[in-house]
């Protein structure tokens, strides 16, 4: 054979050898730290390599002074590698433990982010990885306390709501059944009391069990291809009279905005809430204007009011259910229509259920409701 095949034969098969031969130290290795590991893989590269100098050298005849000469080299040579590879990793093997900590303390007030870069990019991307998720998982904890401090007030606040009428009803049916009152007309007034009270009761559980449904995704819409115009005709169609009862002027325009893709009976439930909320919250004598255009490819369908403003802390709970922005719980002197303050949650849950969004905003003399929708194609 080819004395340099021979040679090359004998170095692979040493170095071949030598990580076999140390396969079951490199497994019980798997859960030492990553400096240990990796310096056991320099020991065994450097093993492999002195194996194949040794046999090589003694099948080339080497005098026993060269062969003692070239693994002494390469005894010391493997050792400070070894030695200078456990000191290098010392930086990825504090990295790792400082990684592993944060870990831990993911979401929590414990957590840290790294001040200094990790030696590796490896570690660059996990340490990354492990800031987006704390971000991650505060946000959703501060969702998670939101919603639950919001179920808190639509249980307290439905429950007030509730009593009223019912104790309404309760206090009216125990006078006509104790005969405190007997002239008819009298009886008459007690008897429609108890037909509104038991109205608003009614109204109050359609709201909960339609918002309840909303929230669960369990509406099909029933989507057509419907013009604009048509939609805000009918809505204002629909509150005149309300409107004018109250002395308050409706008006609409409709600007250059052709059609959408919604479900017509539901979309006009959104047209037709804001529209009256805009009314019970208009002076008499004051204007409400409908309007609908098109900004950025999306139609926006406006309702503004005269209400003369809302507070700014109230604008972001303004579509929260059961909030009314107000301390007093007691029915308002339209008890008649008045809800649990579940209208506005409703627009905005049958809005996104359409692709849309709805906002509001303060403007002169009052404020601007908008629901934004995609146009059809």
């Amino acid at each position: 054979m080819d004395p340099n095949l021979q040679i090359c034969a004998i170095a692979l098969g040493c170095s071949l050898a030598a990580p076999l031969l140390a396969a079951p130290v490199l497994r019980r290795l798997r859960r030492a730290s990553l400096r240990v590991w990796a310096a056991a893989v320099v020991a065994v590269s450097v093993g492999g390599m002195a194996a194949g100098v040794a046999v090589t050298a003694r099948a080339m005849f080497l005098s026993h002074h060269d062969l003692h000469v070239v693994l002494l080299v390469v005894a010391v040579s493997g050792s400070v590698t070894a030695a200078m590879t456990l000191w290098l990793g010392l930086p990825v093997a504090r990295a790792s433990h400082a990684l592993a900590a944060a870990a831990g303390q993911l979401g929590g007030p414990g957590y840290r982010p790294s001040d200094r870069e990790p030696p590796s990019a490896e570690l660059a991307v996990i340490a990354r990885a492990l800031d987006d998720s704390h971000r991650r998982l505060l946000a959703a904890t501060e969702r998670e306390r939101a919603l639950e401090a919001s179920r808190r007030e639509l249980v307290t606040w439905v429950s007030h709501d509730l009593r009223t009428p019912v104790a309404g009803i309760r206090a009216v049916a125990e006078a006509l059944d104790d005969g405190v009152v007997d002239d008819p007309a009298v009886v008459a007034a007690y008897h429609r009391t108890m037909v509104r009270s038991s109205e608003r009761l009614t109204v109050l559980l359609d709201e909960l069990f339609e918002l309840s449904r909303l929230q669960a995704g369990a509406v099909a819409l029933t989507v057509e291809n419907v013009r604009v115009a048509d939609l805000v005709a009918e809505a204002i169609g629909t509150a005149d009279p309300i409107a004018r009862a109250k002395g308050v002027r409706l008006t609409g325009d409709v600007g250059d905005v052709d059609r959408v893709d919604v479900d017509v009976v539901e979309f006009q439930r959104v047209l037709t809430n804001l529209i009256a909320n805009a009314i019970r919250h208009t002076p008499s004598d004051g204007t409400v204007a409908v309007s609908a255009s098109v900004a950025n490819g999306r139609a926006e369908l406006a309702v503004r009011d005269g209400c003369g403003g809302i507070p700014p802390d109230d604008l972001g709970r303004l579509f929260d259910a059961g909030y009314r922005g107000e301390s007093a719980r007691s029915p308002s002197e339209d008890h008649d229509r008045a809800g649990a303050g579940l209208g506005l949650a409703i627009v905005r849950a049958l809005t996104e259920a359409h692709g849309g969004e709805v906002s509001v905003r303060n403007v002169r003399g009052g404020c601007r409701f908008v629901v934004n929708l995609p146009v059809a194609n």
